[in-house]
């Protein structure tokens, strides 16, 4: 038998841990995140457009931000009564 003649701990090198992966790691979160904020802005143009327009006309952006933080929670806890 061939396979009875072949050693049994054989060991896989492992890549080293390092800036490239801590970089790839941290795009993606930036991704992630800018994703859910675009998306978020998105839904409240759609379901909401007048706190929108009157944040673009008077330059305050503070019930916006109010408003997708707002949208952005519920989406979180409709999402975690879902799972």
């Amino acid at each position: 038998m061939i396979l009875a003649s072949l050693p049994m701990d054989v060991q896989i090198p492992r890549r080293p841990s390092g800036l490239g992966s801590l970089s790839f790691s941290l795009v993606g979160i930036v991704g992630v995140l800018a994703a859910v904020i675009a998306g978020a802005t998105i839904w409240l143009v759609l379901t909401d457009p007048v706190t929108v327009a009157e944040s673009i006309d008077s330059g305050e952006v503070s019930p916006l931000v109010q408003s997708l933080a707002g949208s952005i929670y519920e989406a979180l806890v409709r999402l975690l009564r879902y799972l």
